[in-house]
């Protein structure tokens, strides 16, 4: 049974089926419509994820040229295998949850193991982050629209915004929590992280 398609290849797929293109013209789209918010891409994983689709019949050559001196330049076709693969990865992922575990939920799982103020300075410091990648994120968006893409190209974004913006509003509740005392753990039990004389430090600071 075949691998299901990772991001990456369902990307040269959709893009594919706007019409033949080569590689390089696949990394400028990509840019283009800021398809590398959505889906991680370097210029070695693309070109190995083509080699891989035309490997296994998805898409296809349609002619191979060189101008000038430039490195040589292959034109590829989505098949119609192709075209129903990407269409059934597309409807999986849509549909499907799959279970995700973010690094910062690991980190809030663990937090009694630093101390509450080490803790704040943390989160202050990663609110800055948010509040950065927000703008960076709307300001992307916005310029998209401007440009004339239209929104259904631009629902990835879209996502990434809302969650930017849940995530910053979560940090800051508990930026809050901590500094008015509705959230602690002083007052736990010491653990091989953290052991009883800096709990007592932390005490009598």
């Amino acid at each position: 049974m075949a691998k299901p398609l990772t991001p990456l290849a369902l990307t040269v797929l959709r893009m594919l089926c706007d019409g033949p293109m080569h590689p390089y013209e696949m990394q400028q789209r990509i840019r283009q419509y800021a398809y590398d918010h959505a889906v991680k891409v370097t210029h070695g994983a693309l070109y190995n994820s083509v080699d891989r689709l035309a490997a296994r019949g998805l898409i296809e050559t349609v002619e191979t040229s060189r101008d000038g001196r430039r490195p040589e330049r292959t034109v590829y076709t989505v098949t119609d295998a192709g075209r129903g693969a990407a269409q059934m990865r597309l409807a999986e992922i849509l549909s499907e949850l799959n279970e995700e575990f973010p690094l910062f939920g690991t980190g809030l799982a663990f937090v009694n193991l630093l101390p509450e103020d080490e803790v704040l300075q943390c989160l202050f410091t990663r609110l800055s982050k948010l509040e950065f990648l927000l703008a960076g994120h709307q300001s992307a968006y916005d310029s998209l629209l401007k440009r004339g893409i239209p929104r259904h190209k631009l629902l990835d974004m879209e996502l990434a915004v809302e969650h930017n913006r849940v995530e910053l509003e979560y940090v800051r509740g508990l930026i809050d929590d901590l500094q008015h005392g509705r959230l602690n753990w002083a007052d736990e039990s010491p653990t091989a992280c953290r052991p009883q004389n800096e709990l007592r430090h932390e005490e009598n600071s």
